[in-house]
């Protein structure tokens, strides 16, 4: 493992959202901070800065983990994605995931939604076509004040199914 300063800032380059961003950060900077005050990522927000409230999860190398969790210099040469990122198409319009949200009303105030949505995007990139209950298990991780869960569940499943529905029609005209 390689050993950092502790006084010394030290330079960090990493992909953010698909872009390669360079910046200078202490070694004891949580990731978290570093993609919000020193790139401007300010989608991720800071929830209970333990871990517990996967309000900060973030993609690195298409993981979803916990950026209050790891510090900058871990992801210095790895892929973050982050919320804004989430719909790369370049079009201004939502992706799959974030419009099923808006139209199962899976959000009101919005403070844990990009967590949930860099989560939900991880997970259905591994299980295609998950139960409600694997959804469940995997909700468990994230705190939510407002919406009581069904409706970011029912939009989760409905992206699975509307993704497993189109990867059959290309089969299909393949």
């Amino acid at each position: 493992m390689k050993r950092y300063d502790k006084d010394t800032q030290h330079m960090i380059t990493l992909t953010l959202n698909g872009v390669t961003r360079t910046a200078r950060a202490e070694p004891r900077m949580l990731l978290v901070d570093f993609l919000r005050h020193t790139l401007g990522a300010t989608g991720t927000h800071v929830g209970c800065e333990h871990g517990v409230c996967g309000a900060c999860t973030v993609q690195v190398d298409g993981v979803a983990v916990r950026s209050c969790l790891q510090l900058a210099v871990q992801a210095d040469g790895r892929s973050v994605d982050t919320v804004e990122g989430l719909n790369r198409t370049g079009a201004a319009e939502l992706g799959d995931l974030q419009q099923a949200f808006k139209s199962h009303h899976a959000l009101q105030c919005g403070f844990c939604t990009a967590g949930i949505l860099m989560s939900c995007s991880d997970f259905l990139g591994r299980v295609n076509n998950p139960s409600r209950q694997q959804v469940t298990d995997m909700l468990s991780g994230h705190l939510c004040r407002c919406t009581g869960y069904t409706n970011i569940i029912d939009a989760v499943l409905d992206v699975a199914a509307q993704r497993t529905e189109k990867s059959g029609e290309q089969t299909e005209n393949a």
